[in-house]
This record gives structure tokens, C-alpha cells and sequence, in this order.
């Protein structure tokens, strides 16, 4: 792997060029990357977490390549509307009308709640948190730097013109031909809109309501649009154009293309301010309890309830590549769980070992494959191979395996060098038996299998079973709890 002067050659796909390219840093020894975050009116999900997981693994991959990292990830807590074609209410204004606390209140709680995920995922802090509510006053002046040349007033307010700029919609790759020009596929659903996918700047507050959040603007007091609060953090932040832009394959087809014409539009130019756009896929859940629409959705905390680490999920990520669909099955999660799982048992000796040289000659190819692999457009499936190779690797230094395994585990992020084993057994909040009902079944057991009585081991083995204990004979922790 590479010293911190040494910048790999990294390989990343780019949605806007449907290519996967060499990555090259606008500023040399430095990496800025734009993160889309969450909305916070509901808690997350766990197909919303993939993402972040994503851009963890990212970040981690430029930090190992040796580039100093500037990681900006937003909070939006105003101007999303709930149909993403910008159309309905604003999330947090709906979920505030629903309830008795503010729309700062709670902005405020599911913030928190989503960085409890990020912590309980081992995702690393960026360099910044953004909220945008913080930026509304650069975002009236983003909007009045571009308004004469690209934009025109409605009774709803501020819209952008998308026939102003060159290409629009080509990182959706979704265009039609209507009346000539070329636009986005959708329905204009306000009227007076000049084209179909033309959106909101700024939204004005309707003759006679308020907003619990607004502000006063040339356009009347009202709010900003979701799309423009990305563009304005990220030109304050980082400024254009920055490396990197990420998100979930959603955002590619109207947020982002949307924010690119934004960022034209101020450049005046065609450069879509950021130089690469990627984009993690799916995560598919066939019981329909992903939407926030469900009630009891997928969320990190019920995972926890049904007796998985964090991490399990984590690990569940990695195996699959960022740009593919992962379909969730709580067995796919358990399989995760115990491939994890023994990854610490080999990872535990080497705990206690003075770290040596990860540049010892034996462990070149192991060094290699996973090289290889993270810096192929972040194949993390065959880092974890590698990993996993390196760590059941023969007649090598064990210093040196030490240092080459936390090496690894800085990019994958999987904390194997500080989770204890005992951490992973976590006990379902449904399990049937107490801890100490199962230690007592398990004393018996080791008494019948001492006694060579293998009937009754089987018996009180499954009784465990039914209890929701799986057993596991020749394992130092000896139990784990499964439903």
C-alpha cells in the first residue's frame, strides 16, 4: 500500500460520464468531497445508512491513498418538499403540523438520532457537519447572483430556468424532445412553469400563511428550495469545482442534475461543480418495511433489538459493491454477523502483539490483492477477501500481519482491533430466557458432554435452541444469541 506522499491510482466511476476514470485532485495532496445528507423530519433508515456507510469507505480510501481529506456531509432541515418532482409540503413543515414540538425541536431530535447511526456504524466524522439553515442569507445571494440570467418569478416564487443551461439532465441520462428543446420526462405540475423540469429557488409563503421556518428574500418572505441549499454548501465549503460528489442513485435522476444546473448557472460555465458524481444503489427490502410510510420501518436501533451488532450491518454493506442493489434478509444479516464474528476471533491474536513492519516481504501479496481491489472503484467484496486472507496467513511475522490488518481495517472500518468479541453478543429484546436461565442450560450441558452423555448434550442443546441460543462448541465466548 502507499506512503502518505504516494497517492494511489484510483479508480472511481463517474455517473456523469457513465465511466469509470482516474481519480486526479483539483488541489494536488487534497481531496473535498460533498456528501448528501439527511433530511430530518423521520429517523433513517438502514437503506438510507448505505450511503453513508459508502462514502465512509470512500473518505477512508483517499485518506489511506495519502490525500488530506475535507469531508462535507449536510443536515437539510428546511426546503424539501415530499414529492422530490417539487411538488407537496416541506418535510419538516408537515411532521412539525403533526406534532406538539417545533420544527426546531424536532429537526433537532432526528439529527441527533442520525448521528447516533453514524457513530453506531464506526462512519468518521467530516471535517463538516452543514445545516442549512445556517447558510439561508449565502443562499439568497447564490439566488440573486444567477436570478436576471437564469431565472423567472411565479406566485409561488423563484424558479429556474433549465433551458438556460447547456445539457441539462445529463447526468439522469432522462431526456425527451418537447417543442424542440430538450427536457426533462416529467409533468410540470405548477402552472406558468416556462419547462416541465423547471424548479423552485426560493418558495414564498402563500398570502395569508406562515412557515414556522422563513425568512424575508427579494422574492418575498418564504423558504429555500432543497436543490439550492446543496449547491450554495458546497461552493462555501469546498468551492467550485471540489472532487467529489456523492449520494444515493435517487438523488441521480432529479436532486443532482438539478444542483449542477444550479452551479453552471453561477460558474458560467458547463462545469457541473463538482468533477466526479457517485452514486450507491439500493438496498432492497422485500418485506416493504424500508419506506418511513410502514410505521416499524428498517431502522439501526430495531436491528440492535433483534440481537445484531451495528457492525453486522457494516459488514453487510461491504459484501456487496457500492454501485450494486443489496437485497436485506435477516439471514443475509446473520450470515454478516458471523463472518464478522470471525474475523475478531483471528484479529483477537494479534491484539496483544507489537506492531511491526506491514511492508514485510511475506505479506506482499495479500498488501497487493487488497490494494488492487479498494482502488478498483472501491471493490470492497475482495478487500474483505483479502483481508480475510491476510489474517489466516501462515509463517509470517505477527507484527508485521498486526500492522498490515489495522492497515486494512482503517479502510474498511470495521473496528477489528478494538471490538471485543464479547460486544457481538447482543441479546434480543424478544429472547425468551435470561442470560442467566441460558448460562445454567449451558453448565448442564458441559456436565452431560464431560460425562460423555451425548443424548442429553443434544437435549439441553436443543432446548438452547429454543430458547433463541445458538451454541457454538470450540468458540472461547461459547453462546450467541439467535432468533
Amino acid at each position: 500500500m502507499n506512503a502518505p506522499d504516494d497517492p494511489c491510482e484510483l479508480r472511481l466511476f463517474n455517473s456523469l460520464t457513465r465511466k469509470v476514470e482516474t481519480f486526479r485532485s483539483v488541489h494536488p495532496g487534497e481531496a473535498r468531497i460533498y456528501s448528501c445528507g439527511p433530511t430530518v423530519y423521520n429517523y433513517p433508515h438502514i437503506g438510507n445508512m448505505r450511503a453513508y456507510v459508502f462514502a465512509d469507505v470512500l473518505g477512508r480510501t483517499l485518506t489511506w491513498c495519502g490525500y488530506d481529506l475535507t469531508h462535507v456531509i449536510n443536515i437539510t432541515d428546511v426546503g424539501h418538499l415530499t414529492d422530490d418532482g417539487d411538488t407537496g409540503e416541506d418535510k419538516l413543515e408537515k411532521a412539525a403540523a403533526g406534532s406538539e414540538r417545533s420544527i426546531w425541536d424536532i429537526a433537532r431530535h432526528f439529527t441527533q438520532a442520525y448521528w447516533d447511526d453514524v457513530k453506531a456504524l464506526n462512519i468518521r466524522q467530516p471535517a463538516h457537519w452543514s445545516i442549512a439553515t445556517d447558510y439561508v442569507p449565502a443562499m439568497i445571494d447564490f439566488a440573486q447572483n444567477i436570478a436576471a440570467d437564469h431565472c423567472y418569478e411565479l406566485e409561488g416564487g423563484l424558479y429556474f430556468d433549465t433551458s438556460s443551461v447547456a445539457h441539462y439532465g445529463a447526468l439522469a441520462r432522462s431526456v425527451t424532445q418537447e417543442d424542440g428543446q430538450e427536457t426533462r420526462g416529467r409533468i410540470a405540475q405548477v402552472s406558468g412553469k416556462r419547462n416541465a423540469a423547471d424548479f423552485a429557488i426560493w418558495r414564498r409563503t402563500p398570502e395569508g400563511e406562515s412557515r414556522q421556518m422563513e425568512w424575508d428574500s427579494p422574492w418575498g418572505r418564504g423558504a429555500p428550495g432543497w436543490h439550492l441549499e446543496c449547491s450554495v454548501m458546497g461552493e462555501k465549503l469546498l468551492g467550485f469545482p471540489f472532487d467529489i460528489h456523492t449520494g444515493g442513485i435517487d438523488h441521480r435522476e432529479i436532486h443532482h442534475p438539478n444542483e449542477i444546473a444550479q452551479n453552471q448557472a453561477f460558474c458560467g460555465s458547463d462545469a457541473s461543480g463538482a468533477n466526479i458524481w457517485m452514486h450507491n444503489n439500493f438496498l432492497v427490502d422485500r418485506t416493504g418495511k424500508m419506506s418511513k410510510s410502514s410505521g416499524e420501518f428498517l431502522r439501526l436501533p430495531l436491528l440492535i433489538e433483534k440481537g445484531y451488532h451495528p457492525l453486522a450491518y457494516r459488514m453487510m454493506c461491504l459484501q456487496a459493491h457500492y454501485r450494486s442493489e443489496l437485497e436485506f434478509s435477516w439471514d443475509g444479516l446473520h450470515a454478516a454477523l458471523t463472518r464478522l464474528k470471525r474475523l475478531l476471533i483471528a484479529a483477537e491474536r494479534l491484539r496483544d502483539v507489537d506492531e511491526g513492519d506491514a511492508d514485510d516481504a511475506r505479506l506482499q501479496p495479500f498488501r497487493d490483492r487488497f490494494a488492487a481491489a479498494i482502488a478498483d472503484d472501491l471493490n470492497t467484496p475482495k478487500s474483505l477477501t483479502a483481508l480475510e486472507d491476510a489474517l489466516a496467513a501462515k509463517k509470517v511475522d505477527t507484527g508485521a500481519k498486526r500492522a498490515l490488518v489495522a492497515r486494512m481495517d482503517d479502510v474498511l472500518g470495521l473496528g477489528l482491533l478494538t471490538l471485543a468479541r464479547s460486544d457481538l453478543r447482543i441479546r434480543p429484546k424478544d429472547a425468551a430466557a435470561s442470560e442467566d436461565a441460558v448460562a445454567e442450560k449451558l453448565a448442564a450441558r458441559e456436565q452431560a458432554r464431560a460425562a460423555r452423555d451425548f443424548a442429553r448434550s443434544d437435549a439441553l442443546r436443543g432446548d438452547l435452541a429454543a430458547m433463541g441460543v445458538e451454541v457454538m462448541d470450540g468458540d472461547p465466548l461459547g453462546w450467541e444469541w439467535k432468533l
